[in-house]
């Protein structure tokens, strides 16, 4: 077994912030385990707004500061946080460390499971545009070292070098995905008859685990954040209803890098084409209600907030049996919502008849 890197996580709250502090933390660490880290320790701040030159006050950068010249141990330092590149760039001067903020972790993992070709070239892709603004930083020892009207450093130089040649491969992966998006156009034309179901979630709620087990076979499932990042179609026949299309997207999260979303949009686009969205809750995670908004805000800015949605309350099994009595009193008498357990295939069946009943008028509605 492959040792944890530790970690040092920090996190910045303001008055604005409307997720708990707590379920934030629990969040990131969850991340950082995902990459293959531990956190060791875990500095927060409260401040009005973040500093514009270091993100945190001078008073806590030297307290973090102190802290880390006795673990040398610790290289890496994960803020909870989109940072500018100045911002990023001195707290690694500060610190003597390095610094990642919440979407390079969030790129780092992505990157890691990527599996197929479509998908690694959708990362590489958010990858790039997150680092070309970040180019300079790179170069600080060779930057300026000469000056004088008109002429150029070797650090200038080999700057302006890399900038060209990662903006030419950002080219060349967009070019390679719009072949891919019209290679899929195609597919689309070829099941445009089939009812097609896709379920989406906020990540680790449980969508691969219920499309495997409505489709009776075995997907890669595993209990970490982002552990699949491949649009996967499945098909499923019921009875009566005939043939359904159901597909499985990335999982949503809080502030999904908008690095991701662009580079992923043609494959998030495919809930445009859905005639159900299947939502997946966990309903286990006491800010299900806020993870909920999360999904519901996505699909708005996809184009698909309006697309006819129902809403499956997943792992009720983890829950105790007066908490889930109060959240079903909530959405009593509604036919849109379900209560299930994946893993002790609870209400599955129940879950199949109202997908083909679905499927059945949509059927009728089309003659």
């Amino acid at each position: 077994m492959s040792r944890l890197e530790p970690c040092l996580l920090l996190s910045l709250y303001t008055p604005r912030d409307e997720v708990d502090p707590v379920e934030r933390t629990d969040e990131m660490t969850a991340l950082i385990e995902t990459r293959g880290g531990q956190v060791t320790e875990l500095f927060t701040q409260k401040r009005e707004h973040p500093d514009p030159g270091l993100y945190f006050g001078q008073g806590k950068i030297e307290e973090i500061r102190r802290y880390l010249e006795n673990f040398d141990e610790i290289t890496t330092v994960i803020v909870d946080a989109y940072l500018s590149p100045v911002q990023q760039r001195n707290l690694e001067e500060q610190f003597g460390r390095t610094v990642m903020d919440r979407e390079e972790l969030i790129l780092e993992i992505f990157a890691r499971h990527a599996r197929t070709r479509e998908a690694r070239l959708q990362v590489e892709l958010a990858e790039l545009e997150y680092l070309l603004p970040r180019l300079r930083n790179l170069w600080p020892h060779l930057t300026g070292q000469q000056g004088g009207f008109n002429f150029r450093g070797p650090g200038e130089t080999q700057l302006e070098t890399d900038r060209r040649a990662i903006t030419r491969r950002i080219a060349a992966l967009k070019k390679k995905l719009i072949h891919i998006e019209k290679i899929r156009q195609t597919q689309r034309k070829g099941r445009a008859s089939a009812f097609k179901v896709s379920i989406v979630g906020y990540t680790n709620a449980g969508k691969s685990s219920l499309l495997s087990l409505l489709s009776g076979k075995p997907l890669y499932v595993e209990d970490k954040l982002f552990a699949t990042l491949d649009t996967t179609v499945k098909k499923v026949f019921f009875p009566q209803a005939g043939e359904v299309l159901l597909s499985d997207t990335v999982g949503f999260i809080r502030n999904l890098p908008h690095h991701l979303v662009a580079s992923f949009k043609s494959t998030l686009e495919e809930l445009l084409y859905s005639d159900l969205i299947l939502e997946v809750v966990d309903i286990a995670s006491p800010s299900y209600r806020q993870k909920m908004d999360v999904v519901t805000q996505v699909l708005t800015e996809l184009g698909a907030g309006d697309k006819p949605r129902m809403t499956v309350f997943n792992k009720c099994d983890l829950l105790e049996q007066d908490a889930l009595d109060s959240v079903r009193e909530q959405y009593k008498g509604r036919d849109d919502t379900l209560f299930i357990s994946v893993l002790k295939k609870e209400n599955i069946d129940n879950l199949k008849e109202r997908l083909a009943s679905r499927a059945q008028t949509a059927s009728h509605d089309s003659r």
